[in-house]
């Protein structure tokens, strides 16, 4: 079947203009600075308010030479464009494709899957293997944990001798699309309690970033129905850290309205909020995509990378405004405020083992809002803490993921 147009980076216009919105403006910084230059105020001390880091630099430019740099300047704006243009379009025309088949589906409800990682490798068939529900998040989508035949967490656990079961959540239908967190968590105890009931005994619950918050919540509501939880840069403490977070903040109620009032967050307006944390993001890596061998490993990986970025669901209007004014706003988890179906959930009440990974380079969960499951007073009582020089992606997807996030990952996991 052949493969749709690629739509990234999401939204294009947005990284686009941001590239050409802040080029352009240097050269424009050039020209008003001109009027200022210290070549014509000789007399001005440093530190006056006519000093700046822009005089100093027109300070040094020889006489004669201000003709010389502008060109420079504009030669180096158009550089910098053109190149990310053309990362861009090597991006959008490369021929890989993610061509993994998925596993069977065992169980499903509305546009949730269950996918048996178990039948890729035959050591997860045996009975007594531990079986171990992986809830990845509601946005981006599961495949990060799946991206090629070599760089598979889901894969690796299989073959290590544990039997993974994948909730795939799917694209909201249009019931889903009137669901609230609780309504998800729900889903997600039903799924626990089939995987339970097939493999005769409580399964693990592994989760990724928000699909681990969602864990908490399952565990403080079905403790009995699972054995362990293994959280990865799940967020938990959403004013932790607010740094980098301003437009998020800022934006959250009237996105929040947005998706009530559109039935959904679309995905371009959630890619925005990732383009908020870093929004000069793309023209680093595209730039640096363009310089890799393109026919090599580290551009294939870039490119699935980058189709999992840009592929993600909508999100639900309820699951927008819990997301957007419950955690950001009011931080109800972080506070031990937050209520699903009737029920408080506070971390410090899950007696079930627990291990908590924090990349320590995450950009998308601050370490401390996720550090705050293992705080003394308010987390989770026994749970043993990671840390790991990675970053949010990084464990799936770095050189180093297997070594420092999955080998620890499974050793535990087996160990429960």
């Amino acid at each position: 079947m052949p493969h749709s147009q690629r739509l990234g980076p999401r939204p294009l216009p947005l990284h686009l203009g941001t590239a050409l919105m802040t080029l352009a403006s240097s050269e424009s910084a050039w020209r008003l600075s001109k009027q200022g230059s210290p070549n014509s105020k000789p007399d001005s001390p440093t530190g006056s308010p006519e000093s700046s880091p822009i005089t100093e630099l027109l300070a040094g430019i020889p006489a004669g030479g201000a003709e010389q740099f502008e060109a420079a300047l504009h030669r180096e704006i158009g550089r910098r464009l053109d190149r990310l243009a053309a990362g861009v379009l090597a991006y959008r025309d490369h021929p890989v494709h993610r061509d993994l088949e998925d596993p069977p589906v065992v169980w499903s409800e509305g546009n949730t899957r269950l996918l048996d990682y178990g039948a890729t490798h035959r050591r997860a068939r045996v009975r007594r293997t531990r079986a171990v529900l992986v809830v990845p998040s509601l946005i981006n989508g599961w495949e990060v944990l799946d991206l090629t035949a070599e760089k598979s967490l889901l894969r690796t656990m299989a073959a290590e001798g544990l039997r993974p079961y994948l909730v795939d959540w799917g694209t909201p239908n249009d019931e889903e699309r009137r669901f609230d967190l609780t309504a998800y968590v729900e889903r997600l105890e039903r799924a626990l309690a089939f995987v339970g009931k097939r493999a005769r005994r409580s399964p693990a619950v592994m989760g990724y970033c928000m699909g681990g918050t969602l864990a908490v919540a399952a565990a403080a509501r079905r403790p009995r129905r699972v054995a362990g939880l293994a959280l990865l840069a799940a967020p938990w403490d959403f004013h932790a850290d607010k740094t980098g977070r301003a437009f998020l903040l800022s934006a959250g109620p009237m996105l929040a309205k947005l998706a009530e009032t559109a039935g959904e967050l679309p995905v371009d307006i959630l890619q925005t909020l990732f383009w908020s944390l870093d929004p000069w993001l793309a023209v680093k890596k595209f730039g640096r995509f363009l310089g890799m061998d393109q026919q090599g490993e580290h551009a294939r990986e870039f490119v699935l990378l980058e189709d999992w970025l840009n592929d993600g669901a909508p999100l639900a209007g309820p699951v927008a405004r819990d997301c957007l004014i419950g955690w950001y706003g009011d931080n109800l988890p972080g506070t031990n405020k937050w209520v699903v179906g009737g029920k408080r959930i506070v971390p410090a009440k899950i007696k079930r083992p627990a291990l908590v990974m924090i990349p320590s380079g995450d950009r998308i969960v601050p370490p401390l809002s996720a550090a705050a499951l293992v705080d003394p007073k308010r987390g989770l009582k026994n749970a043993t803490r990671l840390d790991v020089p990675l970053g949010h992606i990084g464990m799936m997807a770095s050189g180093r993921a297997r070594e420092l996030c999955w080998t620890p990952l499974i050793d535990w996991l087996k160990a429960r």
